[in-house]
């Protein structure tokens, strides 16, 4: 995998966007030892959270057709990242096909 890849990661999801920032402030402060991460930042569509040594995790989410669109952007925490995104609630396949149309 490309280091853009690692650090630049996104998906989509059925929570809004205030549930997924919630969750991304819980899943990162619940983590262990070098990989915790604690709010900095946020706004109503992004956290910025810092971690050991100062590095820094972004997430992003904004509505986005039917759903919420999640970005996340790390330089070392790419690992946490991608586990966080995989905790989110997917889009219904309903949802998915509709957008084909």
């Amino acid at each position: 995998m490309s280091q853009r890849n690692r650090t630049l990661q996104e998906t989509t999801t059925s929570l809004t966007p205030a549930e997924t920032l919630a969750a991304a402030k819980s899943f990162f402060s619940r983590q262990n030892g070098v990989y915790a991460a604690f709010p900095e930042q946020e706004s109503a569509q992004h956290v910025t959270l810092r971690g050991q040594g100062g590095e820094e995790v972004v997430i992003a989410a904004f509505a986005d057709a039917g759903g919420t669109k999640v970005t996340g952007s790390t330089y070392l925490f790419d690992q946490q990242v991608a586990r966080f995104l995989a905790t989110l609630a997917p889009l219904p396949l309903e949802v998915l096909d509709a957008g084909d149309r």
